[in-house]
């Protein structure tokens, strides 16, 4: 009944919601989807340049989702959220990590970067000794253990 309350209150937003609704939640197919293909990346590519695997479970929880305060649509919002941006995290961290090893130098613009490596790449142009600085970079990727995000490895 507070459903129907609400909605009479307030049709135009709820059908907006309506609307909108297919295509937010369409979104979970292409996420699911990168979610497996980026697991199958990691687990494949990773082992063979030695770069440390990231968890997947330190980018996806479901926390929000069991708050006890909130209503059936609340919780289901929160879990699809939890997953569409622990997943997006996720593989913002795994393609961070290869960047890192096969090319740690940074854009001439200052393209803005989500990963925690990027600020500490090679200059662009900084061609001085850059086969020892690359190396160097590779050898710190391989070092890096369960926080990978740290700016002193």
């Amino acid at each position: 009944m507070a459903l129907l309350t609400r909605v009479a209150k307030n049709p135009k937003h709820f059908l907006l919601i309506t609307l909108t609704a297919p295509a937010i939640y369409g979104l979970i197919i292409p996420v699911v989807v990168m979610d497996v293909f980026v697991s199958l990346y990691q687990a494949i590519c990773f082992p063979v340049y030695k770069i440390p695997k990231v968890k997947r479970k330190d980018y996806i929880n479901f926390k929000r989702g069991k708050l006890t305060y909130l209503n059936l649509f609340q919780r289901l919002n929160c879990i699809y959220c939890d997953y569409a941006n622990g997943v997006l995290a996720y593989g913002v961290e795994v393609a961070g990590r290869t960047e890192w090893y096969w090319c740690p130098i940074k854009h001439p613009d200052h393209a803005k970067r989500s990963h925690d490596h990027y600020e500490d790449f090679i200059a662009y142009g900084d061609d001085d000794d850059f086969a020892k600085k690359h190396k160097a970079k590779r050898t710190a990727c391989r070092a890096c253990e369960s926080d990978c995000s740290s700016k002193d490895v």
